[in-house]
């Protein structure tokens, strides 16, 4: 589990670090496919700090600095629990995947757009700002975040010990 979260951070940074200054945007639209990952959570509770982590540490290459390094990585964390708790509490995939999705979704829409706008001051409009991310997110999540999805649970159905919680004991002989 502490290997499976390692990775889901540093593919996390590395996706986005890979991107550069277009995974931070222009007028809120960000290339970031790591947003994808965000999906995780339904299936693994070590993706949540995970996810967490690996934003952190994307987030210090970031334009807006510290507000976006601590506020946009809080965000991250605050969606990644409120997605794993999702994939405990509902059992209908379909429903999972659209309310395990609505937060990274929505919660970034709203956070990212507040730290971008109070620290571009006047020149950005908040409404324009949450519009794009929420448009940039739900391509992220949902275009790519599902496939991801439905890939983890075929190869978790399948038993591939990577993508499993717990791996058959053999008996001592």
């Amino acid at each position: 589990m502490l290997c499976r979260a390692g990775i889901v951070a540093a593919l996390y940074a590395v996706l986005t670090f890979a991107l550069g200054n277009l995974s931070f945007g222009t007028l809120g639209f960000q290339i970031r496919p790591a947003e994808a990952l965000t999906i995780l959570p339904l299936f693994y509770a070590e993706c949540v700090p995970a996810l967490f982590v690996g934003c952190l540490i994307a987030n210090l290459i970031s334009p807006v600095g510290p507000w976006d390094i601590f506020g946009g990585s809080l965000i991250s964390l605050i969606a990644a629990l409120c997605t794993y708790f999702a994939g405990k509490l509902i059992r209908n995939t379909p429903l999972k995947l659209a309310v395990g999705g609505l937060f990274p979704v929505a919660l970034n829409a709203f956070g990212i757009a507040a730290i971008i706008v109070f620290t571009a001051g006047e020149a950005l409009s908040y409404p324009f700002m949450v519009l794009s991310l929420a448009v940039t997110q739900c391509v992220w999540v949902y275009a790519l975040g599902v496939p991801l999805y439905f890939g983890v649970r075929s190869l978790r159905e399948r038993g591939i010990p990577a993508f499993c919680d717990e791996r058959p004991v053999k008996p001592i002989s």
